[in-house]
């Protein structure tokens, strides 16, 4: 009889998160303390008060679900900030049985006069560094008992922005001549890419990653096409939200114009009936052909489910998620949380409602995990990443013996 996927076996596995937004996923007692010494104004300062008027188990729609990040990215303007809830979400994570993350956040949110880019970028490694530092320290990683923690830094570019969402955006659109456009929203991405590389080789930080957030319909990806032709031209990994809110033709343009070897989300890729373009004639064979592709060069999905079945009206349980119809095509798919504050999530409560809800057995668990570590965005050598992967491995099925015996090992 195969062994049952029990929460505890779930949390001591080794596991990543490769999509989880810093300013989604603040402590909520430090962006209380935060609020208090900032002097932001929020609905309540009690955990309790907060859970219940922002940050809730389900959300009407995708404005109220993104109404949280109003309070959290205005207490994120700050050196001090920026690395403390950089720390804190490192450690939440390693507590879990994370051994490796990618944080990934939009710079340009957080730049005003006395802030640059450079400076949120370093303020944010120098909170994921410590805590990197303090695990790496315990003895059972020094001695190679277990696997050592780390990570990498994602920087977002935005789809569209206003004006209200930083000092940085207000600036820019106040200092141009039209409305707000795709060539602003463009030439913010290309002046973001520069950075990110500038950060990662003049300055030596682990900026792994380039991406692409925000609303997808009606700002499409292909508008950022310059921003991501720098970072591909400099080696740089991509990565872009998509197939989220919009159909399977915004993650074909995810992967054709921006060269994404990721897809954040992805939920829509296998869905026909999605397709909005008129010009797509066959939508079933559109479909078809796009997850042959992506299933081809092993183009990661970044699936996320309590984020989308908070935001997406049209999936009303879990059961009604894609990601069994994406295991069932072999797309290559890991687990992440989003935004664990938003979502009020871990990444160990997302798995369990994998198993739970979409029947993942020990073979899909076990995929998924060792999947999120491969396709990381890991810095170093691909020989020095082949080896924490094997290392992964070995600690995995370690875990498996621990727990069920040898004689169970992976059975489903």
């Amino acid at each position: 009889m195969p062994a049952k996927i029990t929460e505890a076996f779930v949390a001591a596995l080794p596991k990543t998160d490769l999509h989880v937004h810093l300013d989604g996923s603040l402590r909520i007692k430090t962006l209380i303390e935060l609020a208090r010494e900032y002097n932001v104004k929020m609905p309540s300062y009690t955990e309790e008060g907060l859970r219940e008027l922002v940050f809730k188990d389900r959300y009407a729609n995708l404005a109220e679900y993104l109404h949280g990040f109003a309070y959290t990215v205005k207490v994120l303007q700050t050196e001090v900030a920026l690395e403390r809830t950089s720390y804190e979400l490192a450690v939440d994570n390693y507590e879990e049985g994370v051994r490796y993350l990618e944080v990934r956040f939009a710079p340009q949110l957080h730049i005003h006069d006395h802030m640059n880019a450079i400076m949120v970028m370093k303020a944010v490694n120098r909170g994921l560094q410590r805590a990197q530092n303090e695990y790496n320290s315990r003895p059972a990683v020094r001695e190679g008992r277990e696997p050592a923690y780390g990570y990498g830094i994602i920087v977002c570019a935005m789809r569209m922005f206003r004006a209200n969402f930083s000092e940085y955006f207000a600036t820019l659109i106040q200092g141009h001549q039209f409305t707000p456009d795709k060539e602003l929203y463009a030439a913010a991405s290309l002046e973001l890419a520069r950075a990110a590389v500038i950060a990662r080789d003049e300055y030596g930080l682990p900026i792994v990653g380039f991406d692409l957030a925000g609303e997808e319909a009606g700002y499409p990806a292909g508008d950022h096409a310059a921003a991501y032709h720098h970072v591909h031209q400099n080696f740089m990994k991509k990565t872009v939200h998509a197939g989220e809110a919009y159909g399977p033709e915004s993650i074909f343009q995810a992967i054709t114009s921006l060269h994404a070897d990721r897809i954040g989300h992805g939920t829509y890729l296998l869905e026909p009936d999605a397709i909005t373009d008129p010009d797509i004639s066959d939508p079933e064979r559109y479909v078809r052909s796009l997850g042959q592709y992506i299933a081809d060069r092993r183009i990661t999905l970044e699936v996320c489910l309590t984020s989308n079945l908070q935001t997406n009206p049209k999936m009303k349980t879990l059961a009604d998620h894609t990601l069994s119809r994406l295991r069932e095509h072999r797309l290559s798919t890991t687990i992440c949380t989003d935004n664990r504050t938003i979502s009020n999530t871990t990444v160990t409560k997302e798995l369990m409602l994998a198993v739970e809800h979409l029947k993942l057995d020990h073979g899909d668990l076990k995929s998924i995990l060792v999947y999120g570590f491969k396709r990381s965005f890991m810095p170093g050598t691909y020989l020095e990443k082949r080896r924490y992967v094997r290392q992964i491995i070995d600690f995995y099925e370690s875990v498996e013996a621990r727990f069920f015996g040898a004689d169970q090992q992976g059975q489903s």
